[in-house]
């Protein structure tokens, strides 16, 4: 009889189970945030999870990376940044296949935010929302000549491209002896608030005056 009292109480003083829509990233940010651009609502994955590393769930899926969350993208992204002019090393510098690495760069910066008050996932989302081209130019082959012509960006191409300018943006801040994490919260603050100073914006800018120079 004691056993069984013993059990109900146990059974009635724990906690109840908690459901994934209660959960929060890294046990501290609210991923329930409204994207506000109609065409990347459906590119930028906000679950709520705890830990984004999906450890390559998605990858044999077509399209997979739109289930990926955003914040895992960003970390992945900082890994290789990819080049620009052929110079991979003053882009990427040493962190490239160090997840450990950028997670903590990412950690951090999403530490700063918070204590300036500010919902990290929320700016991250402004920042990509700023910074995703709506369209650009690509080459074709008309007539044996080649013209550069206009086109309509697709949603997740946006997101791919936002998401390569923060990090480079990242790295190119941490070349002038600026630590990665303050150097990307300071390229996320600048293209949550739509600074033209700010490297995603001026990407974005820049590609579309030559999307729209080639109409």
């Amino acid at each position: 009889m004691e056993d069984d009292k013993m059990k109900e109480e146990r059974t009635s003083t724990a906690s109840p189970a908690k459901s994934p829509d209660s959960f929060l990233l890294f046990g501290r940010y609210n991923l329930g945030v409204e994207v506000n651009d109609a065409g990347l609502k459906k590119v930028i994955s906000l679950k709520p999870v705890v830990l984004p590393k999906s450890s390559g769930r998605f990858s044999k899926q077509r399209l997979g990376r739109a289930k990926v969350d955003i914040v895992e993208r960003l970390i992945t992204h900082l890994l290789v940044p990819g080049h620009r002019g052929k110079k991979h090393l003053r882009t990427s510098k040493l962190s490239s296949g160090r997840y450990s690495t950028t997670f903590k760069v990412v950690y951090n910066a999403f530490d700063k935010l918070d204590k300036e008050g500010k919902n990290p996932v929320e700016v991250l989302v402004r920042a990509i929302e700023n910074s995703a081209p709506k369209e650009e130019v690509m080459t074709m082959l008309i007539a044996g000549q080649r013209i550069a012509k206009q086109v309509d960006t697709s949603p997740m191409r946006r997101l791919d491209l936002a998401l390569r300018w923060i990090a480079q943006g990242t790295f190119q801040a941490s070349f002038s002896g600026k630590k990665a994490d303050a150097a990307l919260h300071d390229v996320l603050i600048g293209a949550s608030q739509n600074q033209d100073s700010s490297f995603p914006i001026s990407k974005r800018i820049d590609t579309e005056r030559q999307a729209a120079s080639s109409r």
